[in-house]
């Protein structure tokens, strides 16, 4: 492929992608790509990708897809953070009654 002709044409493909991050699905390649890595990237990422044809654009049913397992695994993230961070004291009551100052009534 001639340099001019590839730079037109991965400006061409930039310009028709219409979010700033889209979500491309890897192809199989030759030097070792594996197929079906679903991700987000910067259109220019994704406008190099889809021209080396290293990569397709995702329909909108798999983008769907794909925020739903973000969102789902952001969940599970948080979720475990605050199970680690969590913390339990068990205090018997007569101790808890020793550490409490009683109160006084002053009468005059």
């Amino acid at each position: 492929m001639d340099v001019k002709q590839y730079f037109r044409k991965m400006r061409e493909v930039e310009s028709s992608l219409t979010d700033s991050y889209p979500v491309v699905i890897s192809l199989e390649t030759s030097d070792g790509g594996k197929a079906g890595a679903v991700c987000e990237v910067p259109r220019s990422i994704a406008a190099k990708m889809i021209v080396e044809q290293r990569a397709v654009l995702a329909s909108s049913e798999q983008r769907e897809l794909f925020f739903q397992q973000q969102e789902a695994a952001k969940k599970a993230a948080e979720k475990a953070e605050f199970a680690r961070r969590v913390q339990v004291a068990i205090i018997a009551d007569s101790d808890l009654q020793a550490a409490t100052p009683a109160k006084t009534i002053n009468k005059k």
